[in-house]
């Protein structure tokens, strides 16, 4: 609920030749999201064997602080960046503890 801390999962898929931009990038993003309220933690994760594949795990205090940072123009700007290297539209999953 709105309520307790939540993970937010973000798949990403990389167009081929352009990860290590995309890395820069997203690292960028991270340090950016570090400085908004709520925001906990990120890891940046690769499938193993599949360099295009990336999974970002960040933790949120609460669903409202995610919400509040992914409609922000911060974020906006950081995607304008992004989008470009992705093959398809980002996936967001939204986790909560059980």
């Amino acid at each position: 609920g709105e309520t307790g801390m939540i993970k937010v999962l973000i798949e990403r898929h990389i167009m081929p030749g352009l990860e290590q931009d995309y890395e820069q990038a997203s690292r960028e993003v991270v340090r950016e999201a570090t400085h908004v309220p709520g925001f906990i933690s990120g890891e940046n994760l690769m499938e193993t064997g599949r360099a295009g594949h990336r999974i970002l795990i960040t933790s949120w205090r609460d669903a409202r602080a995610w919400q509040e940072w992914s409609v922000s123009p911060a974020r906006d700007r950081m995607m304008a960046r992004l989008a470009p290297m992705l093959s398809q539209p980002e996936r967001i999953i939204l986790l909560e503890h059980t």
